[in-house]
């Protein structure tokens, strides 16, 4: 192969940095778009019906990538350009390849606040090895080979008559099929989007432009300033706790049907699981600061939400103690201005072993009860939960009871079982740390009006359709990582009791419910919120 490389630099065609970005594009359409032709064979099958088609589409593709790299690369940066291209397309094509995800502006936000134990948990020796020889090795061969040659009129009229004669061979291969090219385009948006790397470049610009163009906020815009406590004052305080999950699905809670007992202790409990709630994104950087606005998810804006107050702030502004505990990455900005707490260390957590575990944030809780007792109090504990793709990670070994358990974040190394069975294992682990959360407040059930709230951030794909993980685009995304789990308990004095909301178990709820329905459970009425 070396010697084969070394042939191909001595030509002298090969001498010229237009010839290594044509080099450069056919490399990488053969090693880092697999994703997008395996996703175009899925629409087209390969036969010799559709075969003249899917030739067409190849070179479309590959003409449009030429085409890019031509615009973006220019002199003496014209190495360093496509040395960068090919080590973000190498990374790109191996998560598209491993999970079937798109690397669009929801995901590069969920790389940019990705922790140093979320990066350590993807990383494997085959994505270390397909970094080495599809990135680091070529762009290093880039660097070496390509000439560097200053920017001149000359060289930029030949960028664009290579550009033009690109852009007509374009319009050659289209013609033939005008009609399949209009119904690839309108509807099969999806296959476009797995280009690499020119859907990854378009998406990193994006997201670098969205968050430039943001203008930091001198002040937080208040909300519901007509907010009335209408809470009689013989009544107990309300102490609420509301979890946070963490990538569970709804359809893997034996609550709601699921085959295997999940749930064993749940069960057991006076619990409602509502079973039609979707969440408000497909990430937890979209679902979180949405779920506690008041934007609603038609309207949500990560900007606009977190310049304005959450309902965790119009809690605070009413008299209620509100407490973030976090045992996964952060608050995503909710809980910026109420006291957080760190649990993803055993500095606070006590309950850590390979890592620190969800149940370890209910330690200490009740000298927190103890310093508000004369407050209602809202609780927030942000879990670990089904966090993928090392779910056996996401639970202490005595909770492996369904087996054999996926021991390995490479999820297509694993049979659909064992990717099963290992993520079944740690919604088992959240059955047992939301029991044990009832059974916390059970002990304050003569003082307190007490409730538990859980309900997921977002779900998980986890093989369906060939996807694994989440954060799909909302209007593309199957139903396995929109629909969430939801369960509701409450405490002898709380003015409400679950069976008043029986009628209510299958009725159509989301994330954007959860600012008036927190407002209504702490009685405080605002033109905000409209009465139920």
């Amino acid at each position: 192969m070396v010697s084969a490389i070394q042939r191909i630099k001595n030509l002298h065609v090969a001498r010229t940095p237009t010839a290594y970005i044509y080099l450069t594009t056919i490399f990488l359409m053969l090693t880092a778009n697999r994703s997008l032709f395996q996703s175009i064979v899925k629409i087209y099958p390969l036969n010799s019906a559709n075969l003249p088609f899917l030739l067409s589409l190849f070179w479309f593709f590959t003409a449009l990538t030429a085409i890019f790299f031509l615009a973006v690369s220019h002199g003496r940066y014209t190495r360093w350009v496509l040395a960068a291209l090919v080590l973000l397309a190498a990374q790109a094509a191996y998560f598209m390849d491993h999970y079937s995800v798109i690397i669009d502006t929801v995901m590069i936000d969920n790389i940019m606040h990705t922790d140093r134990h979320e990066a350590l948990g993807l990383l494997s020796m085959s994505m270390v090895i397909q970094t080495l020889l599809l990135g680091i090795l070529p762009a290093w061969l880039i660097l070496k080979w390509t000439p560097v040659t200053a920017a001149s009129l000359a060289a930029f009229k030949n960028s664009l008559r290579h550009m033009s004669l690109l852009l007509m061979s374009v319009v050659l291969v289209v013609a033939p099929f005008t009609a399949g090219y209009t119904s690839f385009i309108r509807e099969h948006k999806i296959a476009r989007l797995y280009a690499n790397p020119t859907y990854p470049v378009y998406s990193l610009i994006k997201y670098a432009t969205q968050t430039l163009s943001a203008a930091p906020s001198r002040s937080i815009k208040k909300l519901a300033q007509d907010a009335v406590l209408v809470e009689p004052p013989t009544s107990k305080k309300e102490l609420i706790i509301l979890v946070v999950g963490e990538t569970a699905r709804y359809d893997r809670f034996s609550i709601n049907g699921y085959h295997k007992p999940t749930n064993p202790l749940l069960a057991q409990q006076n619990v409602l699981s509502f079973s039609n709630v979707t969440s408000c994104g497909t990430s937890t950087g979209v679902s979180v600061p949405c779920m506690f606005s008041n934007l609603g998810r038609e309207k949500y804006n990560k900007d606009q939400a977190l310049s304005q107050e959450n309902i965790l702030d119009v809690l605070t502004d009413n008299g209620v103690a509100v407490l973030w505990r976090d045992n996964n990455s952060d608050s995503k900005g909710v809980a910026t201005r109420i006291e957080y707490e760190d649990f993803k260390s055993p500095t606070l957590n006590a309950v850590c072993d390979d890592e620190c575990r969800d149940i370890g944030m209910l330690g200490g809780l009740d000298h927190y009860i103890a310093r508000h007792q004369n407050k209602d109090m809202l609780i927030v504990l942000h879990q670990m939960g089904n966090h993928g793709p090392e779910y056996y990670r996401r639970y202490p070994k005595a909770f492996e009871r369904f087996k054999p358990a996926c021991q390995t974040g490479e999820l297509r190394d694993c049979t659909k079982q064992e990717v099963d069975n290992a993520y079944d294992n740690a919604i088992l682990y959240t059955d047992y740390f939301l029991s044990e959360t009832i059974n916390f407040l059970k002990k304050y059930d003569d003082d307190y009006a007490t409730a538990m709230f859980y309900v997921s951030d977002h779900g998980e794909s986890l093989g369906e359709h060939g996807l694994y993980l989440h954060a799909m685009p909302y209007a593309i995304s199957p139903q396995e990582q929109t629909r969430v789990p939801a369960i509701l308990w409450m405490g002898k004095n709380f003015e409400y009791k679950v069976e008043n909301f029986l009628s209510y178990k299958n009725h159509a709820f989301s994330h954007d419910d959860l600012f008036c329905g927190l407002m209504t459970a702490f009685e405080i009425n605002s033109g905000t919120c409209k009465k139920i």
